[in-house]
């Protein structure tokens, strides 16, 4: 029988009680240099796990009208779609159209301790549901903008009633969506503004009735043969078992022909933000490190992913720093632990993160990564909140993050919180925003766009006589006798678009 202690009502007021005894129980750590924990090789101080982690909680408050985030000179910020209901993910199909994946998190996940409990509700007020009526959510939109303007002309609902998607991909007349508990196939030609045809479960996914983590992303392979699917852990550090892992904190790779599915790379406590760097075609993800060990502890991070690695999770963070919370302790795992490739400071919260080479950004933003940092619940000063850029160099991080998008949190307020991040058929860079609702565009001031759509995975579809400048088309693109610009790539067909070519992961 449940205690009355733990009833609703009495767990929200004690909940409250709670939280005011606990209140500055944290380690003070406004004397530490957060930049000390961005690039290659962070700083990681002294563990300093408490009764409750430190936190500091932005209330979702929404948009006012005409407020929107703040973007550097040279950049310029509008929105492409509102009244959304929770847009987790964007996607963009290889004819311009977008895809912005809506989706809450499953219900009934049950709570094992009280310390659950004080932790769901906190993390239920920094993460929202945006402000307003609770519209209906777990649904796919599709977005057109007919003439490249970068204005939404165009929107349908695809797909409905899904159970909490996030990560989508097309190839070859098929979409695939992860859902929380599978990978679902619909037959699906680009253009279609209706999905009515069931679909096949590619393969299942490890879902509840935990499901700690439920977002799913997905990446297609540049060959075009595969998928990889995030999955993160049932856990913050193992503490419900090891069984409740199985498949667990880890990247699958799935054969698109047979469904056939294995762990590609382990280790990952939450990874999110799957793409494949188009120069070398190695796989990267941003990664959500544990929690619970003080406010610089431990750092979220962007790394490359290979096959066979296994990262650290649960028993040891970047590389050897073993986590003496886990038991039993595992020597032979800590050794085998890969360190990431780039550290993001601790608790910022990656979710989403976009490779711009592809993209019609200004030469400052035009050959790097950029990521959805979400933002910190369980810090003492608010991290995160806002879309970075990394540039890259020869296929790696090369120098500091910079902020690009900023203005999601006023005071203690969050206005938004960004998530999944995408490249329009324009070259614009796209931000779901969940708190918000609104799905945010960020184009270069000066007007300019790509000469045609790249999709999410890099395909590209047939040349299409759209209007375009050719001043401010793209170097190396053709321009045709009409005037229209087209992408410097072999002629396709659009109901099948080839994957551009790329190193084999």
């Amino acid at each position: 029988m449940t205690s009355p202690a733990y009833t609703r009502g009495g767990a929200l007021a004690g909940t409250a009680l709670i939280l005011l005894l606990l209140t500055g129980c944290g380690e003070d750590a406004s004397d530490f240099d957060v930049s000390q924990q961005i690039g290659p090789d962070p700083v990681l101080p002294e563990p300093a796990p408490g009764l409750m982690p430190d936190m500091k909680v932005a209330k979702v408050v929404g948009w006012k009208k005409d407020e929107t985030p703040v973007v550097p000179e040279g950049l310029v910020i509008t929105p492409y779609a509102k009244d959304l209901a929770n847009p987790r993910s964007v996607h963009t199909l290889p004819n311009g159209d977008v895809l912005v994946i809506q989706s809450r998190q499953p219900s009934g996940k049950p709570l094992e301790r009280p310390k659950d409990l004080i932790r769901g509700w906190i993390m239920s007020i920094a993460h929202g549901g945006g402000v307003g009526p609770n519209k209906e959510s777990n649904l796919v939109t599709l977005l057109r903008d007919t003439n490249r303007d970068g204005t939404v002309d165009e929107r349908y609902d695809l797909l409905t009633g899904l159970n909490s998607p996030f990560g989508v991909a097309w190839h070859d007349g098929t979409l695939y969506v992860a859902a929380t508990d599978a990978i679902l196939a619909y037959p699906y030609q680009l253009g279609q503004t209706e999905i009515t045809a069931a679909p096949r479960v590619l393969t299942p996914l490890p879902d509840g009735p935990i499901d700690h983590h439920w977002t799913k992303d997905l990446a297609l392979s540049p060959d075009g043969q595969s998928l990889y699917a995030s999955v993160g852990s049932n856990s913050n550090v193992g503490e419900r078992g090891m069984e409740a892992e199985k498949g667990r904190a880890a990247i699958w790779k799935v054969d698109l022909a047979t469904g056939a599915a294995r762990v590609f790379a382990s280790g990952l406590r939450n990874p999110n933000g799957l793409n494949f760097h188009p120069e070398t075609g190695a796989l990267w993800a941003v990664v959500n490190e544990r929690d619970e060990l003080g406010p610089n502890l431990v750092p979220d991070y962007m790394t490359s992913v290979k096959d066979g690695a296994f990262y650290g999770w649960p028993w040891s963070y970047y590389g050897a720093h073993v986590d003496e919370r886990v038991h039993p302790v595992r020597a032979d795992m800590v050794e085998k632990a890969i360190p990431p490739d780039y550290a993001l400071s601790s608790h910022v919260a990656p979710l989403g993160m976009v490779f711009s080479n592809a993209s019609a950004l200004p030469e400052p933003f035009a050959n790097g990564a950029l990521i959805g940092e979400h933002g910190s619940w369980n810090r003492n000063a608010f991290a995160g909140y806002k879309v970075v850029y990394v540039p890259f160099e020869n296929g790696k991080p090369s120098g500091k993050k910079q902020d690009v998008v900023i203005g999601f949190v006023h005071g203690d307020e969050a206005r938004g919180r960004p998530v999944g991040l995408a490249i329009d058929g324009t070259g614009a860079l796209l931000i779901a925003d969940d708190a918000g609702n609104t799905v945010w565009r960020v184009a270069s001031a000066d007007g300019k766009v790509t000469a045609g759509p790249v999709g999410s995975d890099g395909q590209r579809a047939a040349t299409t006589a759209t209007p375009a400048n050719p001043a401010t088309a793209p170097e190396g693109s053709a321009t045709s006798e009409t005037g229209a610009t087209s992408p410097p790539a072999p002629s396709q067909t659009e109901t099948a678009p080839a994957v551009l070519p790329k190193a084999n992961p």
